[in-house]
């Protein structure tokens, strides 16, 4: 069974965006765990091949807005950043998550500048007390290169559930092509004899 490690962050310097990203979070794993837990497991099928995914919310043990983001660039396969569109300060959290990142892609960071990275603006149902346009989310999406999505986990769980899939689709397809790219142990080892020795055979 293939595994998939998604981290979902957000700001978790208000009460109200941590909890917006717990909601986003249980609403496609569909399991309301204990709030010491911060690990939730889901089993499901993608493409017709049975997954282990294991989604990693944070704001389930608030750390007063900190990034400290090692344990997650190391463990995650891809991330969901999550920010409210009726709260700014959630939105700037997002862009310094994006930031930190993207900035690690050298040495033991490389992973996670390699990984699936999506950006979503939840409570698409509060547009009447938007503090942050959609131009501003697709825009900071297009800065880092990420996709992005816009939608209310409160009135379209299935919304909710077509991003995670898509992220994971996403993930499946770059370890495919990462697979493919990387050669066998005995072709590695035919070609290094090759790089070694292969100009002195023809010279005998």
């Amino acid at each position: 069974m293939n595994e998939m490690k998604v981290a979902v962050l957000g700001s978790e310097g208000t009460g109200k965006s941590a909890l917006t990203v717990r909601f986003l979070t249980r609403r496609f794993i569909g399991e309301y765990a204990s709030d010491s837990e911060c690990i939730y497991t889901k089993h499901m099928c993608l493409d017709g091949k049975q997954i282990n995914l294991e989604i990693y919310d944070p704001c389930s043990q608030p750390r007063r807005g900190k990034l400290s983001l090692t344990d997650e660039l190391h463990w995650a396969d891809g991330f969901v950043i999550v920010y409210d569109i009726s709260d700014r300060t959630s939105f700037a959290f997002a862009k310094a998550l994006l930031y930190r990142i993207r900035e690690c892609n050298t040495g033991t960071c490389k992973r996670a500048s390699e990984s699936t990275v999506v950006l979503v603006g939840n409570k698409q149902d509060l547009c009447h007390m938007r503090e942050v346009g959609w131009e501003e989310g697709h825009k900071l999406a297009l800065d880092y290169k990420c996709q992005f999505y816009e939608l209310s986990a409160a009135e379209h769980c299935q919304e909710v559930a077509a991003m995670f899939t898509k992220v994971l689709k996403n993930l499946s397809s770059y370890s495919k092509i990462k697979e493919r790219r990387r050669p066998s142990g005995s072709k590695s080892m035919a070609k290094l004899i090759n790089n070694m020795f292969g100009k002195r055979r023809k010279s005998v």
